[in-house]
């Protein structure tokens, strides 16, 4: 029995609206980031990197810079938007007073790769001893699934928003003695957005949530990276071992770092109370 032309037509409106709801069914991924395990150790098999005992030099001269991405066909970060995050982190170190300097480093100094050997160099050029490396990773999920097919052909233009977006960002603050090659510390910053967009305006959502979800990131890692300044000088105070302290001529700051000094100060305050006692006597 032939089929009429109806039940075709039927048919085959049936088998077009199930391939175009699967076809609808998509997620999409987009993914920056900037490593620094891949800046400084990129041929980690072939070469093994053994830490020293570092010897800090009080105060510290520190620089700042962002390591390369890991693909330079698209960048998630401006070079306005580094310089900006940069200056937030710099501003937290010239809060303490075993800090001398801090050099803001382009990106265009650091070397896809690069490792220690791009480091030393920027140590003689910019004449710092510590080095804060910048990285992000950042994965913008888009779930275009049935509430874009209802926003096409039932409901109509601007009612229901067509896409889902899931942002998620990190950015990392890495601190290196960079003759030592010791990590001295680190401090994290996370950030995770949800939103909706139509899918005429995705583009624009899609930025604004980059934008927004760095900005959180950032925030989040200032806040760990003061709390992180406080440990290190904590654990520099409680393991002298591990750490070489040397105070340059003139220089007797350093909070939680100057114990000694401290010691030789009222040493000198009693010796001078014994010997005004017995000058009175």
């Amino acid at each position: 029995m032939i089929p009429s032309k109806k039940k075709i037509t039927v048919i085959t409106l049936m088998l077009t609206f199930c391939i175009f709801l699967t076809s609808c069914s998509i997620m999409r991924e987009q993914h920056h980031s900037s490593s620094v395990v891949q800046y400084l150790y990129p041929d980690q098999k072939d070469q093994i990197i053994t830490p020293s005992i570092p010897r800090l030099t009080l105060p510290l001269k520190v620089g700042v810079a962002f390591v390369p991405e890991n693909t330079l066909r698209s960048q998630a970060l401006t070079e306005i938007d580094k310089m900006k995050l940069m200056k937030e982190v710099s501003n937290h170190f010239k809060q303490n007073d075993f800090v001398k300097s801090i050099e803001l480093i382009p990106s265009s100094y650091l070397q896809n790769k690069g490792s220690f050997t791009n480091l030393d160099q920027i140590r003689t050029m910019y004449g710092v001893d510590i080095i804060t490396l910048l990285s992000y990773d950042q994965t913008r999920f888009t779930d275009e699934g049935f509430a874009s097919f209802t926003y096409w052909t039932i409901i109509g233009a601007y009612i229901i928003p067509g896409e889902k977006n899931d942002t998620h960002t990190m950015v990392d603050a890495t601190v290196y003695d960079i003759q030592s090659r010791k990590m001295l510390f680190r401090a994290p910053g996370v950030s995770h957005i949800k939103s909706n967009a139509t899918p005429i305006n995705l583009s624009e959502q899609l930025r604004e949530d980059s934008v927004k979800s760095f900005d959180l990131a950032s925030k989040d890692l200032i806040r760990n990276l003061d709390i992180q300044l406080e440990l290190f000088k904590d654990k520099i105070k409680e393991s002298p071992e591990e750490y070489q302290i040397i105070r340059t001529q003139g220089y007797t700051g350093g909070g939680s770092l100057d114990t000694s000094f401290l010691a030789l100060f009222l040493l000198l305050t009693i010796l001078g109370l014994r010997n005004k006692k017995e000058k009175s006597a």
